[in-house]
């Protein structure tokens, strides 16, 4: 089957259990965010802006747990900010799963392969050398890192740890390939660091999904590229969502990047254009959706927002109305539940936003719920056929697939090149304030890496006035080098 069993028949056992009771509204998949704080600043995330002030702050422990128990949601989408930052994630997803939840942990990645690692040192026995030697020969651990898993003290075999299980998934942000995906998180490397992540979690045994956000420029031919290349790593899932042009986002581009909105977040319009493909790439790919909710993306369909089934929690309470937009805090899902004027959101019958913020807006976060809880006989035959269907076959790996993906910062073309470039440019023959003779400024022309200094010269407080201009000017340059739009080739 297209899904694994055990929670297809949770969730199917959850609905089943709400509509003999005539419940109206109940919780499907809670988004967990015990905090804010993030280390990437996501082009488009207004997560992080709209609680700008508020991003040291950690929902306790217990007051997640507690939150889970309180919707009662089988599903748990652990996010925020990263989670992985979040100094309790291991005894958060031990909690949820003693609740018997499915747990998925929504991250940028980065800090994936340490805690993996955290695992291993907790584990290892000598059973694990064949694991070992392959991360070892795909590079994915170092030497050092392996020597320190074999000799793990008592403080490393007795702490918690996030293990695999066939109730967890790490949940990982891929926006696109290397230089779109890059470009979007704005920072180099993060592409090549989620799919090293992936791959040792797959050694290890993990469910890995992808979790995709489409925006303006994202292409679509680019977008079945990655999923074959994602397939080919034997990714379990994908997540896919057209991005959205709430206001936190909205306001962040205009004033900290100097960005129209309009040029990179989707109307209704150009969403269904950008995803015309997906019921063809949902028999290629493991889609996580209905068929309801992929039709509804291509345009085939309409369907209402069911933003309360998806409810979000974090540090002020439950979120409403829902995930993206915020008209106040809640101390209870119950009380959100009964006080929210959820006919003034979403959308009508045809497809026109209630409020003005929700026309655009066809997040799965508020209408994948809708073509999962349809009473009618077509969408439950349709839903079954899918989630009990055959699951498709892994995308074949090939060299020519891997080189089309690292087609950024890992070939020197990644959103920062120009940058370098007139880094290196400026530099050359230049000398430092302390030079004795010849050009101490270190550059590399081969490789464009002007981040790793191989001399002590440079520019520094004690440098002459004209060195000072010439930082200041350089920098400047950078500075505008990085706003290097996105252009098709």
């Amino acid at each position: 089957m297209r899904f694994p069993l055990a929670p297809t028949a949770k969730i199917a056992r959850h609905i089943v259990k709400h509509k003999l009771k005539g419940t109206p509204k109940f919780a499907m998949v809670l988004q967990l965010e015990p905090l804010h704080t993030c280390n990437l600043t996501c082009t488009g995330c207004g997560r992080i802006r709209e609680y700008s002030t508020s991003l040291k702050d950690m929902v306790p422990l217990e007051q997640c747990l507690a939150a889970a128990a309180e919707c009662d949601a089988p599903m748990i989408s652990i996010c925020g900010g990263e989670p992985l930052i979040y100094p309790k994630i291991e005894e958060l997803v031990a909690g949820l799963h003693e609740q018997g939840r499915m747990v998925y942990i929504c991250t940028n990645g980065v800090f994936m392969r340490k805690k993996m690692r955290e695992y291993l040192a907790s584990a290892y026995t000598p059973a694990f050398e064949p694991q070992l030697a392959q991360l070892l020969t795909e590079k994915l651990v170092t030497e050092k890192e392996a020597e320190s898993i074999r000799k793990a003290d008592a403080a490393a075999k007795s702490k918690v740890v996030i293990r695999p299980s066939k109730w967890h998934y790490w949940n990982v942000h891929v926006d696109g390939l290397e230089f779109t995906h890059d470009l979007i998180v704005e920072r180099e490397g993060v592409f090549k660091e989620c799919v090293a992540a992936i791959q040792m979690a797959k050694i290890l045994g993990y469910q890995v999904a992808t979790n995709t956000t489409v925006y303006k420029e994202t292409e679509t031919a680019e977008l079945e590229e990655m999923f074959k290349f994602l397939s080919s790593l034997g990714v379990d899932g994908h997540t896919i969502s057209p991005g959205y042009d709430y206001d936190a986002a909205k306001k962040d581009m205009v004033k900290r990047l100097g960005k129209d909105p309009a040029q990179f977040f989707l109307t209704r319009e150009m969403t269904r254009q950008k995803f015309k493909d997906i019921e063809r790439w949902g028999q290629m790919f493991t889609i996580f959706g209905t068929p309801g909710y992929l039709e509804f993306l291509a345009g085939k369909r309409e369907l209402a927002c069911s933003a309360w089934a998806v409810p979000t929690y974090n540090i002020r309470g439950w979120k409403a109305p829902c995930y993206v937009m915020t008209e106040g805090h809640y101390p209870t899902y119950a009380q959100m539940l009964a006080e929210v004027k959820w006919d003034r959101f979403g959308v009508d019958d045809r497809g026109c936003g209630r409020d003005a913020r929700c026309e655009n807006c066809m997040m799965h976060s508020g209408f994948e719920p809708s073509g999962a809880l349809s009473s009618s006989p077509r969408d439950s035959w349709i839903n079954f056929k899918y989630n009990f269907g055959s699951r498709p076959a892994p995308y074949p790996s090939s060299p020519e697939l891997t080189r089309a993906a690292y087609n950024g910062a890992t070939i020197g073309k990644g959103h920062l090149a120009e940058a370098k470039e007139a880094v290196n440019r400026e530099f050359a023959g230049v000398k430092s304030a302390f030079a004795r003779g010849g050009n101490d400024l270190p550059h590399d022309h081969a490789h464009g890496d002007s981040g790793h200094s191989g001399g002590s010269g440079g520019c520094s407080s004690g440098a002459s006035g004209a060195a000072v201009d010439q930082l200041a000017d350089l920098k400047a340059k950078m500075a505008a080098a990085k706003k290097i739009e996105v252009k098709s080739e």
